[in-house]
């Protein structure tokens, strides 16, 4: 009963009106259904999303990914047992055949592979995090993007993102509201120094005020805190995306108008974070500089250093990290890596290895719930998933709600 009967894709749309993939998986019993996410910000040894290169949708459409999984993976999956995800996925990377997905596309493999998990868990009538982890208990820290820059924003930022931890709270519903609380002071904030236009959002719900220095964001931000009562249980966390002001023919970072060296660009987060209550950091360098992100670690020594372009969430390059010890913490993004199996090895290899979990969305987001439930079944203690506006973002958290009343005296919060 709980044999794959059917596996079906199409062509829908993420967060930003763009195509993704989409799939249902069906046993006689159970359904299961899940959508591929699709970053902008991407690491160039991410597995790779198959787009068409055609005219409709501006060369985005994915119906080449949707027929691999019509006619190539379904055909593969069926009779399979559902509740076999790692045999499912194997079959999946064996299909594909490349390193990096590139031949099915991670769009097709990740949507297939966690609509089994999907499948599995309704056949199972649990709900998918105690069906990834009987034990889960652990609800996450919500990293929030409330201010966007960098590709995820039309302002002059290079930093990316710029977000509030409200890690000191006691429970992950009064995190919620915590950050909620400082994300609408922080619109009134900005809408009165800025104008109106300031508090039109980017890509992941933050605002994405017409600043130009890390410092500026920085600023609204901890007046957004104290104006809230917050400073006690709110801390900063950015995510730099550096490899996106990288020059590579100078080797410098342009940044706040200025052209920084790798170590000029480590002694201007030294500052920030002597300044500002930052206690994360995100991808501070280019995502070949596993050196430089050594240097980091070391120099920065209670601040969490979050590799994402660094690792892209691929069991190589975080074995890489572990002996240079270029990075505290892993940022797990399933489509980095096409399916759910692979990205739970890499979260157990970073744990082994006394590793920060931070289970991350994409900035093309949809309307799954899954990376929600992935981060309670990973016992993670963080999550990244924007800001508390827009509904792919939303979703997540509301599922967190839901999953944090089922737990009931079980749940836990905060860090891992």
């Amino acid at each position: 009963m709980t044999r794959i009967r059917s596996v079906r894709a199409r062509e829908v749309l993420d967060s930003r009106g763009n195509p993704t993939v989409e799939v249902d998986v069906r046993t006689e019993h159970a359904f299961g259904r899940d959508i591929a996410p699709s970053g902008a910000s991407t690491g160039i040894y991410e597995a790779v999303e198959l787009r068409d290169k055609e005219e409709r949708y501006g060369g985005k459409g994915v119906r080449k990914a949707v027929h691999n999984v019509n006619n190539v993976i379904a055909k593969h999956l069926k009779g399979r047992d559902v509740v076999k995800q790692q045999e499912i996925d194997k079959i999946l990377i064996e299909l594909d055949g490349t390193g990096n997905k590139s031949k099915l596309g991670a769009n097709a493999t990740v949507a297939t592979s966690m609509a089994v998990a999907r499948c599995a868990a309704n056949s199972l009538r649990l709900p998918l995090y105690e069906y990834l982890d009987a034990m889960s208990h652990l609800l996450p820290v919500p990293l929030m993007n409330v201010i966007n820059g960098g590709k995820h924003a039309g302002n002059e930022l290079a930093i990316q993102e710029f977000m509030v931890v409200p890690k000191g709270a006691k429970s992950f519903r009064e995190s919620l509201r915590i950050g909620c609380e400082i994300y609408h002071e922080l619109k009134g904030i900005l809408k009165e120094k800025f104008g109106a236009t300031a508090v039109n959002v980017g890509d992941e719900g933050g605002y994405a005020p017409p600043l130009k220095k890390t410092s500026q964001a920085l600023d609204v931000l901890v007046e957004a805190i104290e104006n809230s009562g917050y400073e006690k249980e709110v801390k900063l966390a950015l995510d730099c995306a550096s490899s996106s002001f990288y020059i590579g023919k100078t080797k410098t970072y342009a940044i706040d108008g200025s052209g920084l060296t790798s170590e000029k660009l480590i002694e201007y987060y030294e500052g920030l974070v002597e300044q500002y209550p930052i206690i994360s950091i995100e991808d501070p360098l280019y995502e070949e500089d596993f050196q430089g992100f050594a240097q980091v670690v070391k120099r920065l020594k209670n601040v969490q250093v979050v590799g994402d372009d660094l690792l892209v969430t691929n069991v190589k390059r975080i074995a890489m990290s572990i002996k240079n010890k270029s990075a505290t913490a892993l940022l797990l993004k399933v489509n980095q890596i096409g399916t759910l199996s692979e990205s739970i090895e890499a979260a157990n290899l970073a744990k082994r290895n006394k590793m920060s979990v931070v289970v991350s969305h994409r900035s093309g987001e949809t309307e799954s719930t899954t990376i929600a439930d992935l981060a309670v079944a990973l016992n993670a203690g963080q999550i990244k998933t924007g800001a508390p506006a827009r509904g792919e973002r939303t979703a997540k958290y509301n599922q967190l709600l839901r999953i944090e009343q089922e737990l009931g005296s079980k749940a836990r919060f905060g860090f891992s």
